[in-house]
């Protein structure tokens, strides 16, 4: 279940500003990394070699950044809901940032903040930021902000 509910263009025009809450934490496990780097190809050993990783820069596996990035949209739905729609699109992202490692075996969680709505043409456009928190670092492993259009059903 979401921590938010939009169900009219003027109730999200109204979220701008609005902090979204937090989703449930996810444990980041290596066989996820495993599948994400069969999915793209990207075996770099940062990823997937326990052991030559146990001697690298931070001592044990590190997710993908791209890995961190997908999980906004696992994230979003516990964030917010858009109900009453004709249809809604993923429009884009901007300012995609890695500020940390996020290592095999940590918990991550997503956090929101709609931070600019606008009305365009019969749509809503809604930019909202999710900073994927791991659990016990001061620094989050993405930071991105997620823009969405959504066209809703005439009033009754």
């Amino acid at each position: 279940m979401a921590n938010q509910t939009f169900s009219s263009a003027e109730a999200l025009l109204a979220a701008e500003g609005m902090d979204l809450g937090c989703s449930e934490w996810l444990e980041i496990t290596q066989e996820r990394i495993n599948l994400f780097a069969e999915a793209t190809g990207d075996h770099q050993w940062i990823h997937v070699d326990p052991v030559k990783a146990a001697e690298g820069p931070f001592g044990t596996c590190i997710a993908h950044g791209y890995l961190t990035l997908s999980l906004v949209n696992l994230f979003l739905p516990q964030l917010m809901e858009v109900k009453n729609l004709q249809m809604g699109v993923n429009y884009g992202c901007d300012k995609v940032r890695f500020p940390a490692a996020v290592p095999v075996g940590s918990r991550i969680r997503g956090r929101g903040e709609v931070i600019a709505v606008e009305s365009i043409k019969q749509s809503v456009q809604a930019t909202v930021r999710v900073s994927v928190e791991i659990e016990g670092s001061d620094r989050p492993g993405c930071v991105i902000d997620t823009i969405s259009r959504y066209t809703f059903n005439p009033a009754q």
